[in-house]
């Protein structure tokens, strides 16, 4: 998070935002807010091959959702990690075919998003 407030944001770690679709309650990583702007970011990682990547879909699905209930501005899902084997796919916006208003939700890299939150862009 320490590129967060680089960028000038206002953090809230380990945000409880609402309850995910078909229940369960819904906490993100980071809450960023700036000038205005509210902004969610959610972070997976996956060192090794794994189910995280079978997470992401369902990831999206709820903070599209959230963005659009909760009057946030866009939700970021964060990749890091070295055992990510889907990782171009996510990143290059090819699942926002398959998903209803994933047009919310960036998906980015670890790196990607530290350099856009440095630069106070998100």
């Amino acid at each position: 998070m320490p590129s967060l407030f680089r960028g000038g944001y206002e953090v809230k770690k380990e945000v409880i935002i609402e309850n995910r679709p078909g229940g369960g309650t819904h906490r993100v990583d980071a809450m960023a807010t700036k000038d205005g702007g509210r902004f969610l970011v959610s972070l997976k990682w996956q060192q090794v091959s794994g189910t995280a990547e079978q997470k992401v879909p369902f990831e999206v699905i709820s903070l599209s959702e959230a963005v659009r209930s909760g009057g946030y501005n866009k939700a970021y899902l964060v990749l890091g990690g070295e055992g990510w084997t889907l990782r171009d796919y996510f990143t290059s916006g090819e699942l926002a075919k398959h998903l209803k208003g994933s047009e919310l939700v960036q998906i980015v890299t670890l790196e990607g998003f530290i350099a856009i939150a440095n630069d106070g862009q998100l």
